[in-house]
């Protein structure tokens, strides 16, 4: 029987800080020593970032990149660490297609000893590949205590007869992927069952490293794990936690090997780095961390991307506008469990249309979240507008959201603060928003979160709080009051919108299930109201494009996945219209 001891890294790199990511890798190091492991694998791209994006085509980032790998390796030596083997996800030279590669590069003995080149670069959703990188043409196995190793990056693992699937025909004792997977809600779900199917396929175990942390939009939420030959669960890292994962391996002396070895030969590189095996160490259970509930999940990919955004690009405060309502407060509320009480400002700006309620609600969730407030009245700066210039109806509606928005932005100036836009996806979706008004912001929480989830986050929020015994950030009367703009008097959302949770059905199977509106009506929404919605979704794409990022969260996040020109004459036709 021959033994390994794995360990994971799920960690945190920041975008070009090569120089941080690098002293992470040592960390990890050393914390992988400490539990006696003879192998650390860190995730895709880790000592760069991930993504690079236009980065990976400047040579002097590549270069930079190149010459950190190789100090990163001599570093290890110095730390008394190079008698590990790191698998290290990184950034390659320039190939002779003037694209360099996303490698994982094998460091040992104070050398980077090989590199193993990802074969297939996804180009779909949030995935750019073709632009940036050179394809691998090789299958890399190293050999580490007689355990060989098949080394693979993301995107192999998804594709039939790719290099994952090749592993044991290779010769290969269990297979490493490297990941930069971003967070979508239940992708742990198809993630394990993917890992358990390719073992199964090649029956070795496999071990999967992904990141972890906020990337612009990006989310990243870990889940690395290890499962046996059987696709049987060993070890499973926590989501959205910074950790090390470790996994022991008890491997058949005898390796799987292929009939036709001169085929392997021709595609596979093999190299060896000790043949002798481990010390004997009783192998110990892995950790199975437990997964969070759909709610929680949500609530921590969010609460994640918040704070790295405005930790990573050097923010110390936000600034957050105020209405009562329950978009503000979940954006408040998750403010103060990203950032800290102390570095969140909330300001309320009543209007002369703002109900009694909507600016108690406020004060009290002010006070609830312990946060800094003020209150600035909008209804002279209106007026003095309406002095100026003559706008009714609309106009003068947006106007004072115009108002709110420049004076959101002015204490951004003057303070220092980032400012959080507070609107949801459904009201993203169809325009239910004002450009320079309740879209100004340098980061947008709720973007890719319907407004039902928004509730549902909410009340799960106070949930969590009253069952340890504190008081519920978010006031009751936030969550069940109807939501309005007060923008006008008596105004409702519902004036406007169907109620949200017809709204959402529509928009779930329109923008994430891409249904066209001759399906939607066969099955069974009104023809009245996807005319209506798909109408108003169309029309919106110049707004959202002018709307500040933020966390992507579902399979079609708008500026990430779901991509359309502004300009554009195509509009769905539902049975019964007129069409060309």
């Amino acid at each position: 029987m021959k033994l390994l001891r794995l360990a994971l890294a799920q960690a945190n790199p920041v975008v070009g800080d090569l120089t941080g990511n690098a002293a992470k890798v040592v960390t990890a190091a050393f914390e992988a020593r400490r539990k006696g492991a003879h192998v650390l694998v860190l995730p895709e791209m880790f000592l760069t970032g991930y993504p690079i994006e236009d980065l990976a085509l400047r040579d002097s980032f590549i270069e930079a990149a190149t010459y950190r790998l190789q100090t990163l390796a001599r570093t290890l030596k110095r730390r008394d660490l190079d008698s590990l083997v790191i698998i290290v996800g990184a950034l390659g030279e320039r190939t002779e297609s003037g694209l360099p590669q996303n490698i994982a590069a094998v460091i040992h003995g104070g050398k980077v000893i090989t590199q193993y080149a990802k074969q297939h670069l996804p180009n779909y959703g949030v995935f750019d590949e073709y632009r940036y990188f050179a394809p691998g043409e090789r299958d890399l196995i190293v050999e580490v205590h007689g355990v060989r190793l098949a080394i693979t990056i993301c995107e192999d693992l998804w594709k039939d007869a790719g290099p994952a699937s090749r592993a044991a025909g290779e010769g290969a004792d269990a297979l490493i992927v490297l990941n930069g997977s971003p967070y979508e809600i239940n992708k742990d779900d198809m993630r394990l069952e993917l890992c358990q199917r390719r073992a199964r396929e090649a029956n070795i175990p496999l071990a999967y490293v992904n990141l972890v942390g906020g990337q612009d939009e990006l989310v990243f939420d870990g889940d690395s794990l290890v499962v046996d030959a059987d696709g049987q669960l060993l070890a499973r890292a926590g989501q959205f936690a910074d950790e090390v994962l470790i996994a022991d391996l008890a491997l058949p002396d005898t390796a799987q090997a292929s009939s036709n070895q001169s085929a392997i030969s021709d595609r596979v590189d093999v190299i060896s780095l000790s043949t002798e095996p481990a010390q004997p160490f009783e192998p110990m259970p892995g950790v199975i961390a437990e997964r969070l509930v759909d709610a929680e999940e949500l609530y921590a990919a969010i609460v994640t991307g918040l704070a790295d955004y405005v930790n990573k690009n050097g923010f110390e405060t936000v600034l957050i506008g105020l209405s009562g309502g329950i978009d503000s407060a979940l954006t408040a509320a998750m403010a103060v469990d990203a950032l800290g009480e102390d570095r969140v400002f909330g300001v309320s700006m009543p209007s002369q249309y703002s109900s009694e309620h909507s600016k108690t609600d406020a004060h009290d969730l002010a006070e609830r979240l312990g946060i800094f407030f003020l209150t600035v009245p909008i209804a002279p700066m209106v007026q003095a507008f309406h002095d100026s210039i003559i706008v009714d109806g609309v106009a003068g509606e947006n106007l004072q959201a115009r108002v709110r928005g420049m004076t959101l932005m002015a204490l951004s100036n003057q303070e220092n603060h980032l400012v959080l836009a507070t609107g949801n996806k459904s009201e993203l979706a169809v325009g239910y928003s004002t450009i320079y008004g309740d879209a100004v912001g340098g980061f947008a929480p709720l973007k890719d979160l319907p407004k039902t989830w928004v509730w549902e986050l909410a009340r799960w929020r106070n949930a969590v709080a009253q069952a340890l015994g504190d008081i519920g950030p978010i006031p009751e009367n936030s969550i069940t009051k109807p939501p309005s703009a007060e923008l006008r008097p008596d105004q409702l959302d519902t004036d406007s919108l169907p109620e949200y949770e017809l709204l959402d059905s529509v928009l779930e199977d329109y923008i994430e299930g891409n249904q066209s509106a001759a399906a939607l009506v066969r099955d069974g929404f009104d023809l009245e109201t996807v005319e209506k919605v798909l109408a108003m979704v169309d029309a919106a794409e110049f707004k959202r494009r002018q709307y500040p990022p933020g966390p992507k969260i579902s399979l079609k996040a708008f500026g990430r996945d779901r991509r359309l020109p502004m300009t554009n004459k195509w509009r769905e036709k539902a049975p019964g219209t007129n069409s060309d």
